[in-house]
């Protein structure tokens, strides 16, 4: 009897060990290991992709400049950071179709500030001559098909810019009663332009200056 008794505190004393040293959390165990899902189902990381490749300004059907005109719209560019190519011509279409239109009508007074003299005297001249003769122009411009930078320098600071116009215009003539002399409205000639702009890289004045018109053979 007296065995069973030593025997059952002897039992006590080691299950209150046992639960002192098992039954209570210090807060520095090791957290559990999950156990890692099948190798097949894991996302491997991928590689960064690279960016997309930007899409060319402009195909070769629709190019801003020739080939032979680059080496002066660097040059350009790197005298005047603020140049763009793509708004320079957007510039060039509008004054194409401004100073034409000025031109058909006879209003020398809206050519001045964008034409320097030489051109000034010619158109002045070409109106005078129709006046003289009773003749009225009534020309519609009817498409710009495209406008290009066929040529291109730059000489001490001063850039020089010529443009290849592609348009179509329907071209009237009228006599002073009004009748048709020459041409027709219903029926558009496509024309090739040569015009060269001027502007000085150093000038706070953003505008261009037209000083050469030609027609390209």
């Amino acid at each position: 009897m007296t065995v069973i008794v030593i025997l059952a505190l002897v039992a006590l004393f080691i299950g209150l060990r046992l639960y002192s040293v098992l039954g209570e959390r210090t807060g520095h165990e090791q957290q559990p290991i999950l156990k890692p899902a099948d190798s097949d189902a894991r996302v491997e990381p991928r590689p960064a992709q690279p960016p997309a490749a930007r899409p060319a300004a402009q195909d070769d059907g629709d190019m801003a400049y020739l080939p032979m005109a680059g080496p002066g719209v660097r040059a350009i560019l790197a005298a005047d950071p603020s140049f763009d190519v793509a708004r320079f011509l957007d510039g060039a279409k509008a004054a194409y179709r401004m100073i034409l239109e000025a031109f058909w009508n006879g209003d020398l007074s809206a050519l001045k500030g964008h034409v320097d003299d030489h051109v000034f005297d010619t158109f002045s001249a070409a109106v005078e001559q129709r006046n003289k003769e009773g003749l009225k122009l009534d020309n519609r411009l009817v498409a710009i098909e495209q406008a290009v930078i066929s040529e291109a320098t730059l000489e001490r600071g001063v850039a020089l810019v010529t443009v290849r116009f592609e348009a179509d215009i329907a071209a009237v003539t009228r006599n002073s009663e009004g009748e048709v002399v020459a041409g027709s409205l219903s029926d558009a000639v496509q024309t090739r332009d040569l015009w060269t702009f001027r502007r000085d890289t150093g000038s706070r004045d953003p505008n261009w200056l037209l000083i050469e018109t030609d027609e390209e053979e």
